[in-house]
């Protein structure tokens, strides 16, 4: 059974966006602490009431951000 599920992280103008992976779980955030707010309720409400065995999920999956930056390529050394 899996015991993370993934989320990639990127930033837009305004807002920080988290995708999942495994699921249709999109949510976004001004900072990065209200993206894992936002993140952990939408997860939350979109695993309720589900049986975590059948997405083979353990009971208490973590969860694994891979975050995406703009590389800087007219940067000064």
């Amino acid at each position: 059974m899996k015991q993370i599920i993934h989320v990639h992280i990127f930033k837009r103008e305004k807002y920080y966006v988290a995708e999942c992976h495994e699921f249709p779980v999109v949510t976004q955030g001004k900072s990065l602490d209200e993206l894992a707010a936002n993140l952990q309720k939408a997860l939350a409400l979109h695993l309720e009431g589900e049986d975590l065995s059948e997405y083979d999920l353990v009971q208490q999956p973590s969860v694994r951000a891979s975050f995406e930056i703009e590389l800087l390529t007219h940067a000064k050394a």
